[in-house]
């Protein structure tokens, strides 16, 4: 209490200390694991992007009207030159409109099908060449038996 004390009489003013806050333990949130926050995060930007796009070119066409109003009064060629340019930006507009979608859509198709397609197998053997033909023996014995236990008759030469 003394530096608020401090304080007061520096600045020349009386003041007392209401309440301090209680400091109070944070709060942990937990997230289920099963949850895939990116998929999550892509759909929320998505929506928003199309419902901020489609915002802009509802506003867009509502601002032809008007200003094509004032361009029939007034009969001016600027008037009728920024009514061009609005009409060309809300064209573009609508092409980012239906390019998001094919965008989105690209994304989902490889997020389904990228899982099973890219399977790498690299296998490093470390030893001497004796070593992998005895391996390869003992591979090969093993696989000569069938599903009943019955021994075949294969003949490997070596």
């Amino acid at each position: 209490m003394d530096v608020n004390k401090n304080i007061s009489e520096f600045l020349g003013i009386e003041g007392e200390v209401v309440g301090e806050k209680e400091k109070t333990a944070p709060t942990e949130i937990s997230v289920p694991k099963s949850v895939n926050t990116t998929a999550m995060g892509a759909n929320r930007d998505f929506n928003v992007v199309r419902e901020n796009l489609l915002d802009i070119i509802d506003k867009g066409n509502e601002a032809i009207d008007g200003i094509l109003s004032v361009a029939s009064e007034g009969e001016s060629p600027r008037a009728y030159e920024v009514v061009s340019q609005l009409i060309s930006t809300i064209a573009g507009a609508n092409k980012d409109l239906i390019d998001m979608h094919k965008k989105m859509k690209d994304i989902r198709e490889d997020k389904s099908g990228s899982a099973l397609t890219h399977v790498t197998n690299n296998s490093l053997y470390v030893g001497s060449t004796k070593e992998l033909q005895d391996l390869i023996k003992q591979s090969s014995k093993a696989l000569e038996f069938d599903n009943g236990g019955q021994e075949q008759n294969v003949s490997r030469e070596s």
